[in-house]
């Protein structure tokens, strides 16, 4: 089996298990045998992608969701006479990674924002959120955000939607997006999966993956600096560059 195959299965299953769903039900929806669904998710079988196509709609996600591998081993094409690669890279990037510190749980928790540009797109483009979560039982399961990204020179903005559920909206901004770096800082306004509370969220955006370590926990860690400066202004507030 190729890796594509394992990806675009293994998409198949995050979604499948995020939705609460078992092999059999996913089977049923699209007249399949669960043996033959199981295969789909180890790689074991190459989905043709009329079958593709009816496992995203009984999933419920764009078709490019379940698609979208991108190969670690493929090196950029460089030219000698254009600008640093990563200027600007925010505004180009089609897949960013989403990282916060839950102190309820006490642990790094992170998501992936994928971009889904197409020719006709002028300035705005379809964007979808996957983010870990744990229940207060302690079981871990994934949420899933569909939405949208505007762009101008100043800022991204993002407003996703919980796809099962429409009043859980989510918020973020990535100011200066022209600007020279590969990481920001920000707030996530959204409800808290836990106890449906509105919550506000530290976080980092990266046009990388980043090690979970204990550096990105102090990076994500409120600070008592930061608490001062909320009560002063009454507003939360986070430098895009820490």
């Amino acid at each position: 089996m190729s890796e594509v195959e394992t990806y675009v299965g293994s998409r198949i299953k995050a979604f499948r298990r995020g939705q609460g769903l078992t092999l059999q039900q996913l089977a049923d929806r699209i007249y399949k045998s669960k043996a033959t669904v199981s295969k789909y998710e180890s790689g074991e079988i190459v989905i043709d992608i009329d079958t593709l196509y009816q496992i995203a709609r009984a999933l419920n996600v764009p078709l490019n969701s379940l698609t979208d591998y991108q190969d670690p081993n493929k090196a950029p094409e460089v030219n000698p006479t254009a600008p640093p690669t990563n200027a600007g890279s925010f505004f180009k990037a089609d897949r960013l990674y989403f990282y916060f510190y839950d102190g309820r749980y006490h642990r790094l928790k992170d998501g992936i924002i994928d971009i889904h540009r197409t020719e006709r797109d002028s300035g705005m483009c379809d964007a979808s959120l996957s983010i870990s979560a744990v229940t207060p039982s302690g079981r871990t399961s994934m949420l899933y955000y569909t939405g949208k990204v505007l762009y101008s020179d100043m800022l991204i903005r993002f407003t996703f939607s919980n796809q099962f559920s429409a009043l859980e909206e989510a918020l973020l901004y990535i100011f200066n997006p022209l600007e020279i770096r590969d990481f920001t800082l920000g707030i996530l306004c959204s409800i808290s999966s836990s106890d449906l509370c509105p919550c506000a969220i530290k976080c980092m955006i990266t046009l990388s993956p980043q090690k979970p370590d204990e550096k990105l926990k102090q990076q994500l860690m409120l600070t008592k600096g930061d608490i001062q400066r909320w009560k002063k202004s009454n507003m939360w507030l986070i430098d895009n560059k820490g």
